[in-house]
């Protein structure tokens, strides 16, 4: 058959057909449905509405009225708890919960009756995701199924306070998280990288900078302003984070950008800037307002197109590719190679508990494990024979 399209095809008898995944199986095979039509265009058509009915539980959440409980779909339960959750959480979190729920559980989970669920039906879910998740069908991370499995574990708990007995134990369906070895700057990098960005000076180089020398995230740089900037106190004051978000307007656009409060409470702060770092900043104002890397009050730079900013700088300085948030990491690792107290690089970074910053963003370098290592050379030599 001819393709043309998403997954629309020509027949050999001329008419149209499209295909979409109706659901998966419990070991993660693709349960597929079919339309047909007489053109494309009807075809199209009838395969978006299909698509569309995939996601009907979000729309319809439990009532007084519903059948009995051993006819309710955990598609349902999802859709309940999700709505009894959009106004008491920030507008990305609802739209990251939302996205959980239509790409990975409704899909496999949503058609099951509340009463059907049991463990073992759970733990095949948290495999097939770990193995073949995802769009390209590659796998999920285990962060990512762990937190799925939250989410429907904070399903059982909203069922549960409504009336709905939980048919299993999900507190027992545990995904071990494994974590990658995160990249951060060596000190030769970071030196390389400071040399381009001094000798290339401009608005978006200098956020660079900053991020470097104070741990921002690239979402809190692109949201900065001059005016928060004290340089009377030499501080920044974070208290705004820019990001890009699916909408739900019917305005014909995806996305929009929104600029919030930052994640927490705690990732409100100030934070000191270094001399060397304010000289540079009070050179480069030079009257400028507005946001940082722009310095227009009407013009801003979203994190995606600050991310391609930085790749090429990457690529100019002639360093290895990496994620804007390596800046972050090289931050933090260099602040605990300096001996910095970690209650205070904690609330510098904007975190809710040292744990998170030790477990989470400090990774000890080589050159520190050397050094290290290095204190045990005393020890050898006592233990070396004389000759």
């Amino acid at each position: 058959m001819a393709k043309k399209g998403e997954n629309i095809y020509i027949r050999k008898d001329g008419r149209w057909e499209g295909r979409y995944i109706k659901g998966r199986r419990t070991d993660g095979k693709c349960h597929y449905g079919y339309v047909y039509a007489k053109s494309y265009r009807e075809t199209k058509k009838k395969l978006n509405d299909q698509k569309q009915a995939l996601h009907r539980y979000i729309l319809e959440p439990l009532k007084a009225e519903d059948a009995p409980v051993s006819n309710i779909k955990f598609g349902n339960i999802l859709a309940d708890w999700l709505n009894s959750r959009r106004h008491q959480i920030k507008e990305s979190t609802y739209v990251k919960y939302r996205n959980i729920i239509n790409c990975y559980i409704l899909p496999v989970l949503g058609n099951i009756n509340w009463n059907d669920l049991n463990r073992d039906i759970l733990e095949s879910f948290c495999s097939q995701m770990l193995a073949s998740g995802g769009r390209k069908g590659k796998g999920l991370s285990s962060k990512t199924t762990a937190d799925t499995m939250s989410l429907i574990r904070s399903a059982f708990r909203h069922a549960s306070v409504h009336g709905y007995r939980p048919p299993c134990d999900v507190s027992s369906v545990f995904v071990k998280r494994t974590s990658k070895e995160l990249r951060i700057l060596s000190r030769n990098e970071q030196e390389q990288l400071c040399r381009y960005l001094h000798s290339n000076m401009d608005s978006k180089n200098l956020g660079i900078l900053i991020c470097l020398f104070t741990g921002l995230r690239i979402g809190e740089i692109c949201a900065l302003k001059w005016e928060d900037i004290s340089f009377a106190e030499q501080t920044i004051y974070v208290h705004q984070t820019m990001q890009r978000i699916q909408t739900e307007r019917r305005t014909g656009k995806k996305t929009e950008i929104i600029i919030s409060t930052p994640k927490s409470k705690c990732s409100i702060r100030r934070i000191p800037i270094v001399g060397e770092l304010m000289n540079v900043l009070v050179k480069f104002r030079n009257g400028r307002n507005g946001y940082v890397l722009t310095g227009r009050e009407s013009f801003y730079i979203e994190p995606r197109t600050m991310q391609r900013h930085f790749k090429r700088v990457l690529q100019e300085a002639k360093l290895e590719d990496i994620n804007y948030h390596v800046l972050r990491h090289t931050f933090a690792t260099r602040c605990v190679e300096m001996n910095f107290d970690v209650k205070s690089l904690s609330e510098i970074l904007g975190h809710a508990s040292v744990n998170i910053t030790m477990n989470r963003y400090v990774h000890p370098s080589m050159d520190l494990k050397r050094a290290n290592m290095q204190r045990l050379s005393e020890l050898f030599s006592n233990y070396k024979p004389s000759e």
